[in-house]
């Protein structure tokens, strides 16, 4: 996933930040709970495609700090 890309895309339920799982092949959103497929490089944004993150895959997501 090209780093410039991801800076751009957001959640499109929390509108929050994402975080790319290389080996899954998707873009997870730990507000939401999401994870959402890239498939052929394209990130398939759509909450419908979206699969919900189990407890044990969100507490991998590392925690942000809110910039202010």
């Amino acid at each position: 996933m090209d780093a410039k890309l991801l800076e751009l895309l957001v959640c499109p339920v929390t509108k929050g930040h994402l975080d790319w799982d290389k080996e899954a092949q998707e873009l997870r959103s730990r507000s939401a709970r999401l994870a959402y497929p890239v498939r052929d490089g394209i990130p398939i944004l759509l909450e419908t495609e979206a699969r919900t993150l189990s407890d044990e895959e969100l507490d991998s997501i590392p925690t942000r700090t809110p910039l202010v």
